[in-house]
């Protein structure tokens, strides 16, 4: 099932699953109390996901012939993220390839301001700088993001006012069903209630400045509007297989890059096993997959302009389309 959280008009977000291949959205609340059912299960994305699997199932039996008066089209309503805010968020990163070339960039950039670019590229090599830490083979790498920049499909991504150098990053990711606390890795794909697409939008330049510091990513990441989510939660029943998904980025109808999610050298059970050690995870987290090889502008060489549209899509989540707006440039609004 495809879940979304909606507006039409001035109504407050409600909760929706989409039908007919996305074209419209079945309100589940008011669907529910067509049949005389219990609506708080539906009264939100999160509270259906706390009701477990008892509400998913109704939720199936909900979308059989619905009443043309709970359909609404998608085309006529605002799609948010499909928690916004999550209850918790958390980027990891579970791509090598990403990592690989994104640090040969970093280096590649840093050599190159340098007298002598050939000489400044191998000592870094030589030194192991701007190179996969050890850490990264031997457990799961993560930062907690802000969930209060979550913003949905179609929404614009503000440019932050301290940046001269936005990119983007191709991920996706999963919501916990259910408290997990201590999971072992071999049974934490019953946690998962569903994906999404992740865009994790980064100020370069201030996240190259403030890494130093060995604290890990703020304001690189950290700007309103800076995580758009969505188009929906596709839940893992009808995702039966997530490392088998082609990902492609593209920026204004350019493809930049299409890659696997079989290359992920951290699995989604590994992740829940990890972060699960003496700590609890509740219904509703989120933790993101990392930059899938190629994902990126920095692996390119290439970074966004004001008024690009990125388009992040993978198969079987859908596309997820943001245009970058900056307010203090002439192009910045349309």
């Amino acid at each position: 099932m495809k879940l979304v959280t909606y507006q039409c008009g001035g109504s407050a977000a409600r909760a929706g699953a989409v039908i007919h291949d996305g074209t419209d959205i079945v309100d589940l609340a008011a669907a529910s109390a067509g049949r005389g059912w219990d609506q708080a299960p539906y009264a939100s994305v999160l509270a259906m996901i706390e009701s477990g699997d008892a509400a998913l199932a109704q939720a199936y039996d909900l979308l059989t012939a619905p009443p043309g008066e709970v359909v609404v089209a998608v085309a006529d309503c605002v799609l948010h993220a499909p928690l916004q805010p999550p209850v918790q968020m958390r980027d990891c990163l579970c791509f090598e390839g990403h990592l690989k070339q994104s640090y040969r960039n970093m280096r590649e950039m840093r050599a190159q301001r340098s007298p002598d670019p050939a000489a400044a590229m191998a000592e870094m090599e030589r030194d192991g700088i701007l190179t996969i830490p050890k850490v990264f083979y031997e457990q799961p790498i993560y930062y907690k993001a802000n969930r209060f920049a979550v913003i949905g499909t179609g929404h614009d991504v503000i440019w932050p006012s301290y940046s001269e150098v936005m990119d983007f990053e191709l991920e996706f990711g999963l919501y916990i069903g259910k408290r997990a606390c201590d999971v072992a890795a071999e049974g934490a794909r019953s946690y998962i209630y569903g994906y999404t697409i992740f865009n994790d939008m980064s100020a370069r330049d201030a996240q190259w400045a403030e890494m130093g510091g060995q604290l890990g990513p703020a304001k690189g990441k950290d700007f309103d509007t800076s995580n758009p989510m969505g188009p929906w939660l596709v839940t893992a029943d009808e995702l039966t297989d997530p490392y088998n998904l082609t990902m492609i980025a593209r920026v204004n109808g350019e493809e930049w890059t299409r890659g696997k999610t079989s290359t992920m050298h951290w699995k989604f059970e590994d992740l829940i096993a990890h972060i699960s050690r003496s700590e609890t995870l509740y219904p509703g987290e989120f933790l993101g997959s990392g930059t899938i090889e190629g994902g990126c502008g920095i692996e390119h060489m290439r970074f966004l302009q004001p008024g690009d549209v990125v388009e992040l899509e993978v198969e079987g989540l859908g596309v997820l389309r943001n245009r970058l707006v900056r307010p203090d440039h002439p192009g910045g609004r349309v």
